[in-house]
Protein backbone atom coordinates (compact mmCIF):
# COMPACT_ATOMS: atom_id res chain seq x y z
CA UNK A 1 0.00 0.00 0.00
CA UNK A 2 1.36 3.32 -0.88
CA UNK A 3 2.21 5.48 2.04
CA UNK A 4 -0.11 8.87 3.05
CA UNK A 5 1.02 11.39 5.03
CA UNK A 6 -0.58 15.07 6.29
CA UNK A 7 2.18 17.57 6.57
CA UNK A 8 0.36 19.15 10.47
CA UNK A 9 -2.36 18.54 12.79
CA UNK A 10 -4.84 21.26 14.39
CA UNK A 11 -3.54 20.22 17.52
CA UNK A 12 -0.48 21.14 19.65
CA UNK A 13 1.19 17.76 20.12
CA UNK A 14 3.84 19.40 21.99
CA UNK A 15 1.70 20.23 24.78
CA UNK A 16 0.22 16.17 25.74
CA UNK A 17 -2.32 15.96 28.41
CA UNK A 18 -3.12 13.53 31.49
CA UNK A 19 -5.40 11.11 30.80
CA UNK A 20 -8.19 11.24 29.57
CA UNK A 21 -7.28 14.93 28.75
CA UNK A 22 -11.01 15.48 27.27
CA UNK A 23 -12.47 18.34 26.13
CA UNK A 24 -15.50 20.23 24.87
CA UNK A 25 -16.08 20.17 21.21
CA UNK A 26 -18.77 22.06 19.12
CA UNK A 27 -21.01 19.52 17.16
CA UNK A 28 -20.16 21.45 13.46
CA UNK A 29 -17.12 20.84 14.39
CA UNK A 30 -16.67 16.82 15.00
CA UNK A 31 -15.76 15.87 11.41
CA UNK A 32 -12.24 16.94 9.81
CA UNK A 33 -11.41 17.02 6.31
CA UNK A 34 -7.97 17.36 5.69
CA UNK A 35 -5.46 17.34 2.59
CA UNK A 36 -5.26 13.87 2.83
CA UNK A 37 -9.07 13.85 2.52
CA UNK A 38 -8.87 11.94 -1.29
CA UNK A 39 -5.87 9.65 -0.30
CA UNK A 40 -7.56 7.92 2.80
CA UNK A 41 -11.19 7.59 1.61
CA UNK A 42 -9.61 5.88 -1.55
CA UNK A 43 -7.65 3.59 1.00
CA UNK A 44 -10.81 3.28 2.76
CA UNK A 45 -12.82 1.88 -0.14
CA UNK A 46 -9.82 -0.75 -0.52
CA UNK A 47 -9.86 -2.10 2.71
CA UNK A 48 -13.36 -2.71 2.89
CA UNK A 49 -12.93 -4.42 -0.25
CA UNK A 50 -10.02 -6.40 0.26
CA UNK A 51 -10.05 -6.98 4.18
CA UNK A 52 -13.48 -7.51 4.85
CA UNK A 53 -14.70 -8.32 8.59
CA UNK A 54 -11.29 -7.08 9.43
CA UNK A 55 -12.71 -3.53 9.08
CA UNK A 56 -16.14 -3.50 9.77
CA UNK A 57 -17.90 -5.18 12.94
CA UNK A 58 -21.60 -4.94 13.96
CA UNK A 59 -23.55 -7.11 16.83
CA UNK A 60 -27.08 -8.05 16.49
CA UNK A 61 -29.21 -5.26 18.02
CA UNK A 62 -26.56 -2.71 16.78
CA UNK A 63 -28.73 -1.76 13.73
CA UNK A 64 -30.21 1.09 15.00
CA UNK A 65 -27.63 2.50 16.14
CA UNK A 66 -25.51 2.21 13.39
CA UNK A 67 -28.36 3.87 10.95
CA UNK A 68 -28.68 6.73 13.52
CA UNK A 69 -25.01 7.24 13.49
CA UNK A 70 -24.99 7.42 9.31
CA UNK A 71 -28.08 9.97 9.76
CA UNK A 72 -25.66 11.75 12.02
CA UNK A 73 -23.00 12.36 9.61
CA UNK A 74 -25.12 12.85 6.57
CA UNK A 75 -26.59 15.95 8.20
CA UNK A 76 -23.42 17.15 9.33
CA UNK A 77 -21.51 16.70 6.25
CA UNK A 78 -24.93 18.52 4.43
CA UNK A 79 -24.69 21.24 6.69
CA UNK A 80 -20.54 21.92 6.11
CA UNK A 81 -20.70 20.89 2.36
CA UNK A 82 -17.55 20.46 0.42
CA UNK A 83 -15.87 17.16 -0.30
CA UNK A 84 -17.04 14.95 2.15
CA UNK A 85 -20.34 16.12 1.52
CA UNK A 86 -20.03 15.08 -2.35
CA UNK A 87 -18.23 11.94 -1.15
CA UNK A 88 -21.25 10.92 0.53
CA UNK A 89 -23.76 11.73 -1.86
CA UNK A 90 -22.14 9.53 -4.74
CA UNK A 91 -21.02 6.65 -2.71
CA UNK A 92 -24.53 6.81 -1.54
CA UNK A 93 -25.71 6.41 -5.34
CA UNK A 94 -23.14 4.08 -6.71
CA UNK A 95 -22.92 1.79 -4.03
CA UNK A 96 -25.39 -0.58 -2.37
CA UNK A 97 -23.45 -0.55 0.87
CA UNK A 98 -25.00 -0.91 4.36
CA UNK A 99 -24.86 2.82 6.70
CA UNK A 100 -21.42 1.55 8.31
CA UNK A 101 -19.86 1.37 4.31
CA UNK A 102 -21.14 4.32 3.65
CA UNK A 103 -19.81 6.10 5.92
CA UNK A 104 -16.20 4.69 5.98
CA UNK A 105 -16.29 5.31 2.16
CA UNK A 106 -17.36 9.21 3.05
CA UNK A 107 -15.14 10.42 5.86
CA UNK A 108 -11.52 10.21 7.18
CA UNK A 109 -12.87 8.94 10.84
CA UNK A 110 -13.07 5.50 12.02
CA UNK A 111 -16.31 4.71 14.01
CA UNK A 112 -16.97 2.94 17.19
CA UNK A 113 -20.09 2.53 18.43
CA UNK A 114 -20.56 1.36 22.35
CA UNK A 115 -23.72 0.77 24.04
CA UNK A 116 -25.10 -0.56 27.25
CA UNK A 117 -26.47 -4.20 27.22
CA UNK A 118 -28.08 -5.72 29.70
CA UNK A 119 -26.44 -8.55 30.55
CA UNK A 120 -22.99 -6.61 31.24
CA UNK A 121 -23.70 -7.03 35.22
CA UNK A 122 -20.52 -4.29 35.41
CA UNK A 123 -23.02 -2.10 33.95
CA UNK A 124 -19.83 -0.80 31.05
CA UNK A 125 -20.62 0.57 27.99
CA UNK A 126 -19.76 -2.67 25.10
CA UNK A 127 -18.48 -1.83 21.46
CA UNK A 128 -21.21 -3.18 19.21
CA UNK A 129 -20.73 -1.83 15.73
CA UNK A 130 -17.66 -0.41 14.37
CA UNK A 131 -15.86 0.69 11.31
CA UNK A 132 -11.68 0.07 11.84
CA UNK A 133 -9.84 0.93 8.63
CA UNK A 134 -7.16 2.77 10.25
CA UNK A 135 -6.29 0.62 13.71
CA UNK A 136 -2.71 1.39 15.49
CA UNK A 137 -1.38 -1.77 16.55
CA UNK A 138 -4.88 -3.27 17.83
CA UNK A 139 -7.36 -6.00 16.46
CA UNK A 140 -11.15 -5.19 16.21
CA UNK A 141 -12.09 -8.87 16.07
CA UNK A 142 -10.08 -8.88 19.61
CA UNK A 143 -12.65 -5.64 20.68
CA UNK A 144 -16.00 -5.70 19.29
CA UNK A 145 -18.96 -6.88 21.57
CA UNK A 146 -16.27 -6.14 24.65
CA UNK A 147 -16.71 -3.75 27.47
CA UNK A 148 -14.17 -0.63 28.08
CA UNK A 149 -11.90 -2.43 30.13
CA UNK A 150 -11.09 -5.16 28.20
CA UNK A 151 -10.93 -2.58 25.30
CA UNK A 152 -8.54 -0.66 27.32
CA UNK A 153 -6.34 -3.87 28.66
CA UNK A 154 -3.50 -2.97 26.66
CA UNK A 155 -3.06 0.67 27.80
CA UNK A 156 -0.01 0.72 30.45
CA UNK A 157 -1.69 3.35 32.22
CA UNK A 158 -5.56 2.44 32.30
CA UNK A 159 -5.54 1.41 35.59
CA UNK A 160 -8.74 0.56 37.77
CA UNK A 161 -9.13 4.75 38.82
CA UNK A 162 -8.82 5.54 35.19
CA UNK A 163 -10.93 3.44 33.82
CA UNK A 164 -13.88 4.83 36.21
CA UNK A 165 -13.51 7.43 35.08
CA UNK A 166 -13.70 6.93 31.83
CA UNK A 167 -17.02 4.81 32.59
CA UNK A 168 -18.18 8.15 34.39
CA UNK A 169 -17.19 10.05 31.33
CA UNK A 170 -19.17 7.79 29.00
CA UNK A 171 -22.44 7.91 30.99
CA UNK A 172 -22.12 11.40 31.49
CA UNK A 173 -21.86 12.34 28.15
CA UNK A 174 -24.97 14.51 26.79
CA UNK A 175 -26.75 15.04 23.33
CA UNK A 176 -25.35 17.98 21.76
CA UNK A 177 -22.33 18.61 23.57
CA UNK A 178 -19.17 16.41 22.16
CA UNK A 179 -15.87 15.71 23.51
CA UNK A 180 -12.64 15.27 22.39
CA UNK A 181 -9.05 14.11 23.00
CA UNK A 182 -5.94 13.46 21.16
CA UNK A 183 -2.83 11.65 21.12
CA UNK A 184 0.53 11.19 20.00
CA UNK A 185 3.05 8.73 19.58
CA UNK A 186 6.47 7.74 17.38
CA UNK A 187 6.59 4.98 15.19
CA UNK A 188 8.66 3.09 12.89
CA UNK A 189 6.54 2.21 10.16
CA UNK A 190 3.89 4.86 8.65
CA UNK A 191 1.25 2.35 7.47
CA UNK A 192 -2.58 3.33 8.52
CA UNK A 193 -3.67 -0.26 8.70
CA UNK A 194 -1.30 -1.59 11.10
CA UNK A 195 -3.67 -4.63 13.12
CA UNK A 196 -2.18 -6.19 15.88
CA UNK A 197 -2.62 -8.40 18.68
CA UNK A 198 -2.42 -7.53 22.19
CA UNK A 199 -0.56 -10.77 22.39
CA UNK A 200 1.80 -9.19 19.61
CA UNK A 201 2.36 -6.27 21.27
CA UNK A 202 4.22 -3.42 18.63
CA UNK A 203 7.63 -2.95 19.79
CA UNK A 204 7.93 1.28 21.24
CA UNK A 205 9.46 3.40 18.51
CA UNK A 206 12.38 5.53 19.69
CA UNK A 207 11.07 8.94 19.85
CA UNK A 208 14.36 10.28 19.17
CA UNK A 209 14.82 8.61 15.68
CA UNK A 210 11.54 6.96 14.74
CA UNK A 211 10.81 8.73 11.39
CA UNK A 212 7.30 8.63 11.85
CA UNK A 213 4.81 10.82 14.51
CA UNK A 214 1.27 9.16 14.29
CA UNK A 215 -1.63 10.94 16.07
CA UNK A 216 -5.09 10.31 16.37
CA UNK A 217 -8.06 12.88 17.26
CA UNK A 218 -10.68 11.23 19.34
CA UNK A 219 -14.30 12.19 19.51
CA UNK A 220 -17.33 10.87 21.95
CA UNK A 221 -20.76 11.94 21.16
CA UNK A 222 -24.49 10.66 22.40
CA UNK A 223 -26.72 9.42 19.94
CA UNK A 224 -30.01 11.11 20.97
CA UNK A 225 -32.51 8.39 19.61
CA UNK A 226 -30.55 5.04 20.54
CA UNK A 227 -28.18 6.67 23.48
CA UNK A 228 -25.46 5.08 21.88
CA UNK A 229 -21.80 6.55 22.20
CA UNK A 230 -20.06 7.02 19.00
CA UNK A 231 -15.79 6.86 19.48
CA UNK A 232 -14.43 8.55 15.82
CA UNK A 233 -11.01 8.45 15.39
CA UNK A 234 -9.07 10.62 12.66
CA UNK A 235 -5.78 9.50 11.93
CA UNK A 236 -2.60 11.66 11.01
CA UNK A 237 1.08 10.59 10.14
CA UNK A 238 3.19 12.85 9.74
CA UNK A 239 7.22 12.46 8.53
CA UNK A 240 9.98 13.45 11.00
CA UNK A 241 10.76 16.77 9.85
CA UNK A 242 7.37 17.66 9.63
CA UNK A 243 7.01 16.79 13.09
CA UNK A 244 9.45 18.48 14.46
CA UNK A 245 9.02 21.63 12.36
CA UNK A 246 5.28 21.75 14.15
CA UNK A 247 6.08 21.15 17.37
CA UNK A 248 8.94 23.83 16.80
CA UNK A 249 6.26 26.42 15.59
Amino acid sequence: MSLIFQTSTPFDVSNPKPLPGIAPLAEEDWLHVDESFAEQVALRSKLIHEEGQRVIARTSGSEGACQELCQYVETNLKAKGGLAWERFQDVRLTDSCDPLELMSKSVQEDMCILQKKTDNPEGEHVMTAAILCFPASWLLSEKINRPLTHIHGAVDDYDPNIARRVQRLFDGIQVGRPLWRWNALWNDTADLFQPRSVNDPRPPADPATAPYLRCERQCLLRLPETGAVVFSIHTYMLQRPDALRQWRS
